[in-house]
């Protein structure tokens, strides 16, 4: 272990993995635009629980971004394309998002109608929850397309053969991710009571700009990503007699899902989707209504802001090197399950708070053991993910595999708010129901650990091909 854990330590000073934590900042922020800073304020307008859990349906964008994934794939921007295929993407959303967030400041979710800046006449009103829930939908859709560069950008770093570098690289984009959505949701909570939330939002689009000058710093990946699809649409025009522009198509659009299936087979494809969708189900339930939770038990903005963020952070970033560490030692479907398991218990530590109430001290634990189980499952889960992806087609086939976890994550979870007012405000029976959500897809993973293995290392023998 100790050699293991040395070794990885060594790996992080490639300066890559700095590029990977910086995009996976950018990949975490928008989660705290339009999740917990969002619930925070719709809370404190006086929304229900209902309306908050389905508000939060904006997020099925992420179960749905592998349909233009191709494109983020494929098509180079005009101006933008001189900053390379990733981050040119990265820096067109961000740069949507900034305008999205400006706009939300003159929000008023909690009142009859919007603030648009100027007096309306009556017919000119727009509802504030319909204003608001436009300009999150269009946050939602310009992350969710900043995703699949990021999470291409990352795959692209390191070549097939820096395959003992995927750990830690998926280490670092967790780490990234969470610094994005904790750090700035820490600024949040703890300023939103003597700035309101329209002020709040106001810092949240400073960090966004901050955010775009990281994107121009880091340095594009190489890779012969585009050698191997211009040989492939070659072969498309040879085999199947296209055109230039058909082929183009086919391989744009076709070809990074027959790939996916042609690899593993049709029936392991299926078993690979079918353990993505259910693996973080629970998880998902328990986050879209976790700040409700805090607030309804009893714990302040400033509090929430503290343990939540602040303490959740530093617990993140812990456990995800440590993980990343046990990861490469013992193996990703290891970590899985382990992290699988912890984070099933962990969920049963929040039904506790629900029974005895705000306990400082049993809520500081509470974070702390979440942030540990989701730290050490999420590591490991990217780590999965990349290990399952081909290299020509690193944006749309990763995003696939991560709209499955994000279908049941955003989708199912919008239903979360509905649970607990049909279990008439039960916390508790909430939390053990998230807990046993998690046991099916423990059970798939270990009845099917071996195939899940062979599909990994058919995958890595396959870049490694590729690469040469």
């Amino acid at each position: 272990m100790k050699s293991s854990f040395a070794e990885t330590l060594r790996t992080y000073k490639d300066r890559r993995l700095l590029w990977v934590f910086l995009m996976g900042c950018s990949s975490g922020f928008p989660w705290v635009l339009i999740g917990s800073n969002m619930s925070g304020w719709l809370k404190d307008e006086g929304l229900s629980r209902s309306a908050i859990g389905f508000f939060g349906s904006i997020f099925a964008v992420y179960a749905f971004n592998f349909l233009w994934a191709p494109l983020v794939d494929r098509v180079r921007l005009p101006v933008l394309g001189g900053l390379g295929q990733r981050r040119s993407w990265i820096f067109l959303c961000q740069g949507l998002m900034l305008l999205m967030i400006l706009a939300i400041t003159q929000a008023d979710p909690g009142g009859a109608y919007a603030a648009m800046g100027e007096p309306t006449t009556e017919s000119g009103k727009v509802p504030g929850m319909m204003y608001v829930s436009l300009i999150a939908l269009l946050i939602a859709i310009a992350s969710a397309t900043q995703d699949i560069a990021v999470d291409a950008f990352r795959i692209d770093q390191f070549k097939p053969s820096e395959h003992d570098k995927m750990p830690p690289a998926s280490a670092m984009a967790v780490v990234g991710w969470w610094t994005g959505y904790s750090l700035p949701g820490y600024l949040a909570f703890v300023n939103a009571d003597s700035m309101g939330w329209a002020g709040v939002y106001g810092v949240m689009a400073v960090i966004m700009a901050l955010l775009m000058v990281f994107t121009l710093l880091v340095k594009e990946p190489e890779d012969r990503r585009s050698n191997l699809q211009h040989s492939m649409e070659d072969a498309y025009q040879k085999r199947y007699g296209l055109g230039r522009f058909a082929s183009w198509i086919a391989v744009t659009v076709i070809e990074p899902f027959a790939d996916f299936i042609r690899r593993n087979g049709l029936g392991i494809a299926i078993t690979l989707l079918a353990f993505i969708f259910m693996f973080k189900i629970g998880e998902a339930f328990l986050g879209r209504m976790s700040v409700v939770f805090y607030k309804e038990v009893g714990f302040t903005n400033e509090q929430i802001g503290e343990y939540t963020k602040m303490l959740g952070w530093i617990a993140t970033v812990v456990f995800t090197l440590i993980g990343s560490a046990i990861n490469v030692r013992f193996g990703v479907l290891r970590g899985l399950m382990v992290g699988g398991i912890a984070m099933a218990g962990s969920n049963l530590m929040f039904a506790l708070i629900a029974e005895l109430g705000p306990i400082e001290w049993l809520f500081a634990a509470t974070i702390i053991v979440d942030n540990f189980t989701t730290a050490f499952s999420t590591v490991a889960f990217v780590a999965f993910l990349t290990a399952l992806t081909g290299r020509a087609f690193s944006a749309t086939q990763y995003a696939l595999l991560a709209s499955l976890g994000n279908l049941g994550r955003t989708t199912l979870a919008s239903f979360s708010g509905t649970m607990v007012d049909g279990l008439g405000g039960n916390w508790t029976m909430f939390f053990i129901i998230t807990t046993l959500m998690v046991i099916p897809s423990l059970v798939m993973l270990w009845l099917l650990r071996d195939k899940l293995d062979a599909a990994q290392e058919r995958t890595q023998a396959h870049n490694e091909a590729n690469e040469k």
